[in-house]
């Protein structure tokens, strides 16, 4: 019995040399070209945000043409590893910036061979989403970003629905991508039945850009009700504008926008007298946490409406937001429940630091 438990002893430990020496072949395989920092889904969907942070860059290293026009990572950028050289301009000029590069999956080496050259750049915080665009398709909710070429694609084929998420009045009626219907975000829940019968169609959401969470919030509203084939346009109206051109839009009194204040006359309020407009933000916590005006105010435009007969008449109610859809759609609100309060919004894209301090470019 003890012969045994002898022998049995050392065939195991001969099998476990040949076990470990067969891991150190793969370990020592998979470095000759596996970068040396590789990170999981959950690390990369935690840094998935919109806007994207300033400090973290999501970087797609597959062609441009036959990969990522058809879907990506929302929020990544487009450095194929092919025009890494030509493109490295496009990379932060922060080295300390966290960049995460992904590719095919587990057998493409385009995100590893990129990660290498930034590294050698001087860039200090680089990983790799080895399981790449594959992995992240298959997480609950998980939905891609697309872009302007491949919506135009789509609606040369007549089988996808597009759905824009911005406030009717103040940005679909102006101006929409062809066949697009509208389903503001905020009117989600009774509109939803515009949406298609069989859970299968294709359906791309977009709003007012990379800075605009209406399309992201509604896509993912229509992946809870069921709906299989459901993608973002990031980008959105501006982007198909630039490269398209604008679908009919309706006029608007004097050339100016209902209900807009002018961006000079609210720059002089803002830098004289801040304290003479009742300043509200109808942003997200997560993006007034990241910087907005000193003086405003922060209800989110979902809990807006039950808040507006509170609002005070004693000076005029101003409303903000990152683009112009969601203070535009505030600014709706108000006049449908209290038409006598003198109330605007900014139609302009605006950037907040933390500091307090903002760019504001007009629409």
């Amino acid at each position: 019995m003890k012969a045994f438990t002898r022998k049995s002893l050392i065939m195991g430990l001969i099998s476990g040399l040949f076990i470990l020496s067969g891991l150190f072949s793969a370990v020592q395989a998979k470095e000759a070209w596996m970068f040396d920092d590789i990170v999981e889904v959950d690390f990369v969907i935690s840094k998935i945000s919109v806007p994207m942070a300033e400090d973290v860059m999501i970087i797609d290293a597959r062609p441009y043409k036959t990969k990522y026009v058809k879907g990506f990572i929302p929020g990544a950028v487009s450095i194929p590893f092919s025009e890494f050289d030509q493109k490295k301009d496009m990379l932060p000029k922060d080295k300390d910036t966290l960049l995460i590069y992904y590719c095919g999956g587990l057998k493409c080496k385009l995100s590893h061979k990129s990660a290498k050259k930034a590294k050698a750049l001087g860039y200090t915080n680089v990983k790799v989403f080895a399981k790449g665009f594959p992995e992240y398709k298959k997480q609950p909710g998980a939905y891609p970003a697309i872009t302007a070429e491949y919506v135009a694609a789509q609606i040369a084929k007549n089988e996808t629905l597009v759905v824009d998420a911005r406030p009717k009045e103040t940005k679909y009626d102006r101006g929409h991508i062809p066949t697009a219907i509208s389903i503001p975000f905020s009117k989600f829940d009774a509109l939803k039945g515009k949406l298609p019968r069989e859970l299968s169609t294709p359906i791309i959401f977009y709003c007012g850009g990379l800075k605009c969470k209406l399309s992201h919030k509604s896509a993912a509203k229509a992946i809870a009700m069921g709906y299989k084939n459901v993608s973002v346009f990031t980008q959105g109206y501006p982007v198909w504008k630039k490269q398209f051109g604008g679908d009919a839009a309706v006029a608007v009194k004097a050339g100016e926008i209902e209900g807009s204040i002018d961006l000079a006359r609210f720059k002089e309020i803002l830098a004289k007298n801040p304290g003479s407009i009742t300043l509200i933000d109808v942003r997200d916590k997560d993006e007034f946490d990241k910087g907005h005006f000193n003086t405003a105010l922060h209800i989110p435009v979902e809990d807006l409406e039950p808040k507006i007969k509170d609002l005070p008449s004693d000076k005029p109610v101003v409303f903000v937001c990152s683009t112009g859809a969601r203070s535009g759609e505030g600014y709706y609100m108000v006049k449908d429940v209290r038409p006598e309060l003198e109330a605007y919004y900014v139609e302009a894209t605006i950037d907040y630091k933390k500091d307090g301090s903002y760019t504001l470019t007009k629409n």
